[in-house]
């Protein structure tokens, strides 16, 4: 066939008209072929673009999780290692806690003396009170009494409080991975001071959607929950389920660090582009890892 067709390229319209009414079927057939191969491909070419709109201006996004210390020690132990795979709960980072078991049970400690010295207080205020209604001791002597007790109990909750910070501050030193994710952008080593708010790594979660800015002019026909096909670049031969999760209230310009002032200067009007938020339908495949920020190519059924 595929020589026949280079043959009826070859030919002009005269000899195409003589082959065409000649007696031959084998040559009718492939005309017959490719004509209706070509009727197939424009039939095609209209519905994908009656049905579908695309846009290859679009990317894989996710959680990331910032990774961070609360207290300021030295790193003793760094248990995982970059692109590691990790379940919530997993030990991250370890920092020096000596210092902070020691404020623990000395803090500890006072709470310990303060309830003694309120348990105490208390006692004497019922004792002052029997002798009071014997008259044996004045008004203003039980009052000091009672006086004494509420300091005593502002001291037992004030000694309460600083034992929960310094607990806190105890269980900071063990820094634990708070979702299921990946480790990424690793930068504490061990021996390493860090001091509070310094990002030490981030957690890239296992979740991963996909942003589509498409034109103004597409989004006539459509809305959450229409059917999506996606590509990703990196797995051209794959075809991912998915659906249309939300549409961005404002298009990317408008939320930009300059957003443009159309009131000032000549005005020139530039189709603008909306973010849309596209939802995988399928769970993740291990043998299709999306990265954060890999190109996509989404197609969405809105007819």
């Amino acid at each position: 066939m595929l020589n026949l067709l280079r043959k009826i390229k070859g030919m002009n319209r005269t000899e195409f008209k003589k082959q065409l009414y000649a007696e031959d079927p084998k040559f009718r057939v492939t005309v017959a072929c490719a004509g209706g191969c070509l009727l197939i491909l424009v039939l095609g070419f209209i519905h994908q673009s009656l049905c579908y709109v695309s846009t290859d201006d679009a990317f894989i996004e996710g959680h990331v999780v910032p990774i961070s210390a609360k207290v300021s020690a030295h790193v003793t132990k760094v248990p995982v290692e970059d692109n590691q795979e990790v379940k919530a709960g997993d030990l991250l980072i370890e920092l020096d806690s000596n210092d902070f078991r020691v404020k623990d049970q000395m803090a500890k400690a006072e709470l310990q003396a303060a309830e003694a010295e309120a348990e105490k207080a208390h006692t004497d205020a019922e004792r002052y009170k029997k002798l009071n209604s014997q008259d044996e001791v004045s008004k203003q002597q039980l009052d000091m009494a009672v006086l004494r007790t509420q300091i005593a109990d502002a001291k037992v909750a004030s000694a309460k409080a600083h034992v929960e910070q310094t607990r806190l501050d105890l269980s900071y030193t063990r820094i634990a991975a708070p979702i299921d994710g990946h480790v990424t952008k690793k930068s504490v080593e061990i021996g390493q001071l860090v001091p509070v708010g310094q990002p030490l790594l981030a957690i890239v979660s296992k979740e991963k959607w996909v942003i589509a800015n498409f034109k103004e002019t597409q989004l006539t026909l459509m809305h959450p929950g229409q059917k999506v096909r996606i590509k990703v670049d990196t797995y051209s031969h794959k075809t991912f389920k998915g659906h249309v999760d939300s549409l961005q209230r404002g298009t990317g310009a408008r939320f930009s660090l300059f957003p443009p002032e159309n009131a000032t200067g000549n005005y020139v009007k530039v189709v603008q582009r909306v973010p849309v938020k596209i939802v995988f339908e399928e769970a993740p495949d291990k043998k299709y890892p999306l990265a954060l920020g890999m190109s996509a190519v989404p197609e969405v059924k809105v007819r």
